[in-house]
Protein backbone atom coordinates (compact mmCIF):
# COMPACT_ATOMS: atom_id res chain seq x y z
CA UNK A 1 0.00 0.00 0.00
CA UNK A 2 2.98 2.49 1.12
CA UNK A 3 1.26 5.39 2.06
CA UNK A 4 3.54 8.99 1.65
CA UNK A 5 3.17 10.06 4.83
CA UNK A 6 0.82 10.36 7.61
CA UNK A 7 -1.85 13.10 6.76
CA UNK A 8 -3.17 13.62 10.00
CA UNK A 9 -4.58 12.23 13.66
CA UNK A 10 -8.36 12.81 14.36
CA UNK A 11 -9.24 13.68 17.39
CA UNK A 12 -12.53 13.67 19.14
CA UNK A 13 -13.52 16.37 21.35
CA UNK A 14 -16.82 17.90 22.99
CA UNK A 15 -16.25 21.28 21.81
CA UNK A 16 -14.08 22.83 19.32
CA UNK A 17 -14.25 26.46 21.46
CA UNK A 18 -12.21 25.01 24.16
CA UNK A 19 -10.28 22.62 21.98
CA UNK A 20 -8.96 25.15 19.52
CA UNK A 21 -7.76 27.54 22.58
CA UNK A 22 -6.05 24.92 24.21
CA UNK A 23 -4.16 23.62 21.38
CA UNK A 24 -2.85 27.21 20.44
CA UNK A 25 -2.42 28.13 23.93
CA UNK A 26 -0.45 25.18 25.22
CA UNK A 27 1.08 23.67 22.26
CA UNK A 28 1.68 26.82 20.22
CA UNK A 29 -0.51 25.52 17.23
CA UNK A 30 -2.09 27.56 15.03
CA UNK A 31 -5.99 26.43 13.92
CA UNK A 32 -5.54 27.54 10.09
CA UNK A 33 -9.14 26.09 9.11
CA UNK A 34 -12.68 25.12 10.50
CA UNK A 35 -14.87 23.22 8.27
CA UNK A 36 -18.22 21.08 8.73
CA UNK A 37 -18.49 18.32 6.99
CA UNK A 38 -22.27 18.18 6.84
CA UNK A 39 -23.07 14.39 5.50
CA UNK A 40 -20.21 12.72 8.33
CA UNK A 41 -21.90 15.21 10.89
CA UNK A 42 -18.73 16.87 12.15
CA UNK A 43 -17.24 19.89 12.38
CA UNK A 44 -13.27 20.17 12.08
CA UNK A 45 -10.49 22.25 12.70
CA UNK A 46 -6.95 21.94 11.72
CA UNK A 47 -3.75 22.56 12.67
CA UNK A 48 -0.18 21.67 11.12
CA UNK A 49 2.49 19.78 13.04
CA UNK A 50 5.60 19.71 10.45
CA UNK A 51 4.12 18.04 7.57
CA UNK A 52 1.41 16.47 9.66
CA UNK A 53 -2.07 17.60 10.89
CA UNK A 54 -3.85 17.31 13.79
CA UNK A 55 -7.45 17.48 12.94
CA UNK A 56 -9.80 18.15 15.90
CA UNK A 57 -13.21 16.40 15.58
CA UNK A 58 -16.83 17.69 16.97
CA UNK A 59 -20.14 16.09 16.58
CA UNK A 60 -22.77 18.41 15.21
CA UNK A 61 -25.50 15.42 16.03
CA UNK A 62 -24.93 13.39 18.79
CA UNK A 63 -26.67 10.42 17.05
CA UNK A 64 -23.30 11.06 14.32
CA UNK A 65 -20.03 9.07 14.57
CA UNK A 66 -18.34 11.66 16.79
CA UNK A 67 -21.33 11.59 18.85
CA UNK A 68 -21.49 8.08 19.70
CA UNK A 69 -17.98 7.88 19.93
CA UNK A 70 -17.93 10.36 22.60
CA UNK A 71 -20.78 8.55 24.26
CA UNK A 72 -19.03 5.73 24.26
CA UNK A 73 -15.35 6.33 24.91
CA UNK A 74 -14.96 9.67 25.34
CA UNK A 75 -12.53 12.48 24.09
CA UNK A 76 -9.44 11.15 22.59
CA UNK A 77 -7.67 9.97 19.31
CA UNK A 78 -10.37 8.48 17.28
CA UNK A 79 -8.28 8.41 14.04
CA UNK A 80 -5.29 7.68 11.76
CA UNK A 81 -5.05 8.85 8.75
CA UNK A 82 -3.15 8.08 5.75
CA UNK A 83 -1.42 10.14 2.73
CA UNK A 84 -1.82 8.11 -0.44
CA UNK A 85 -1.96 7.80 -3.88
CA UNK A 86 -4.20 5.97 -6.34
CA UNK A 87 -7.33 5.75 -3.21
CA UNK A 88 -9.75 3.56 -5.06
CA UNK A 89 -6.86 1.16 -5.78
CA UNK A 90 -5.88 0.68 -2.18
CA UNK A 91 -8.75 0.45 -1.09
CA UNK A 92 -9.19 -2.82 -3.40
CA UNK A 93 -6.44 -4.01 -2.45
CA UNK A 94 -6.83 -3.68 1.38
CA UNK A 95 -9.87 -5.49 0.91
CA UNK A 96 -8.13 -8.25 -1.16
CA UNK A 97 -5.67 -8.43 1.64
CA UNK A 98 -8.39 -9.31 4.14
CA UNK A 99 -9.32 -5.85 5.66
CA UNK A 100 -12.72 -5.12 5.94
CA UNK A 101 -13.78 -1.92 4.90
CA UNK A 102 -15.81 0.91 5.74
CA UNK A 103 -15.70 2.63 2.89
CA UNK A 104 -15.52 0.42 -0.49
CA UNK A 105 -15.39 3.31 -2.43
CA UNK A 106 -13.83 6.90 -2.31
CA UNK A 107 -15.82 9.86 -1.16
CA UNK A 108 -14.99 13.86 0.21
CA UNK A 109 -13.82 14.59 3.19
CA UNK A 110 -12.69 17.88 4.64
CA UNK A 111 -10.21 19.42 3.12
CA UNK A 112 -11.59 18.83 -0.41
CA UNK A 113 -9.21 15.25 0.36
CA UNK A 114 -11.04 12.32 -1.63
CA UNK A 115 -11.21 9.76 1.71
CA UNK A 116 -11.97 5.97 2.86
CA UNK A 117 -11.85 4.25 6.11
CA UNK A 118 -10.98 0.83 7.13
CA UNK A 119 -12.48 -0.99 10.04
CA UNK A 120 -10.63 -1.03 13.53
CA UNK A 121 -11.27 -5.00 13.79
CA UNK A 122 -9.09 -5.31 10.86
CA UNK A 123 -6.50 -3.19 12.28
CA UNK A 124 -5.57 -4.14 15.20
CA UNK A 125 -8.06 -1.93 17.15
CA UNK A 126 -7.13 1.63 14.87
CA UNK A 127 -9.92 3.41 12.44
CA UNK A 128 -8.09 4.09 9.89
CA UNK A 129 -8.22 6.45 7.01
CA UNK A 130 -7.05 6.45 3.62
CA UNK A 131 -6.67 9.74 2.05
CA UNK A 132 -6.21 10.96 -1.37
CA UNK A 133 -5.50 14.97 -3.15
CA UNK A 134 -7.53 14.65 -5.71
CA UNK A 135 -5.17 18.19 -7.02
CA UNK A 136 -2.08 15.92 -6.89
Amino acid sequence: MKPTHIEHIGIAVKDLNEAIPFFEKVYGLECYAVEEVADQKVKTAFFKVGDTKIELLESTDPEGPIGKFIEKKGEGIHHMAFAVENLAEKLTFAEEHGVRLIDKAPRKGAEGLNIGFLHPKSTFGVLTELCEDPNK
